[in-house]
């Protein structure tokens, strides 16, 4: 997917390895939209998924409906490709509250759910929530000193390389203020209804970074807990808000080591 077709609307970033034959992954980021900060993760989630990763437009200030319809058709378009394979449905973060948008909106389509960090929990920072909506009093110029002080905040930077810090750092960067802000409000709206998301019963798995501070995940996590029926929480101790960057962290081996991949006689089956 060039550049330009992700200006002009979302659209799925397809890594050099398409696996017809393998689940879909369906990746939804966090707050900067690119879906690019999933590179570090992608070899490990390749071993038994063909992973798509969404990508929005830099300048997208669509509504969370608007967000859910277009994630369901590049699913849909997907799987006009291979109709029979199971779809994981994974958020990270501002994704993790769009991946619980779409899945009440098509609970059919997944076979199973992560949610790593998702920030539905936003309103429970009540300092977030309020320097939230003063950003629309900062020049936009300042945005890029704001988001070289927020790196502390959304990660363990010990346990990041430097090269992805850089990443990191380049990718907030990237989004223009009048972006940041409209995500903003979206969290700050944000809201689920819990009788439809306890109608999700295949299972969902709930990861958060035990050293989160930005946003209270591991209380999150428990009380999303709380509300599914077929779920399993997974902490991990050290971690920060964007936990899919650190060194020690590989998606593939949590999914593995808590039992959420497809056995390999189910693969088989949708290779035939």
């Amino acid at each position: 997917m060039t550049i330009s077709e992700v200006e002009l609307k979302p659209c799925f970033l397809t890594p050099e390895r398409v696996q017809p034959e393998y689940p879909l992954l369906v990746y939804l980021p966090g707050m900067d939209g690119t879906g690019q900060l999933l590179r570090s993760q992608t070899a490990g989630l390749e071993t038994g998924f063909d992973v798509r990763s969404l990508a929005l437009p830099r300048k997208d200030l669509n509504t969370w409906d608007m967000l859910t319809k277009s994630v369901l058709d590049l699913i849909d378009a997907e799987l006009e490709k291979s109709s029979q394979r199971p779809v994981y449905l994974c958020g990270e973060s501002f994704g993790g509250c769009l991946a619980m948008k779409v899945a009440i909106q098509a609970p059919h389509l997944f076979k199973r759910i992560i949610l790593i960090n998702p920030a539905s929990s936003f309103h429970l920072r009540p300092w977030l929530n309020w320097a939230s909506q003063l950003t629309y009093l900062v020049p936009s110029g300042l945005y890029d000193v704001g988001a070289l002080g927020l790196l502390p905040f959304l990660a363990s930077l010990s346990r990041i390389s430097r090269s992805d810090r850089h990443d990191l750092l380049k990718t907030m960067r990237s989004v223009p203020a009048e972006t940041v802000l409209w995500r903003l409000s979206l969290l700050r709206e944000f809201r689920i209804d819990e009788e439809h998301l306890s109608n999700l019963t295949q299972p969902v798995l709930l990861i958060a970074g035990g050293s989160d501070r930005l946003l209270p995940s591991v209380t999150e996590v428990k009380r999303i807990a709380n509300i599914l029926p077929n779920n399993k929480v997974v902490i991990l101790p050290n971690c920060g808000h964007a936990c899919l960057l650190e060194k020690d962290t590989n998606l593939y081996e949590i999914l593995n080591n808590n039992e959420f991949l497809e056995r390999k006689a189910d693969i088989g089956r949708v290779k035939k």
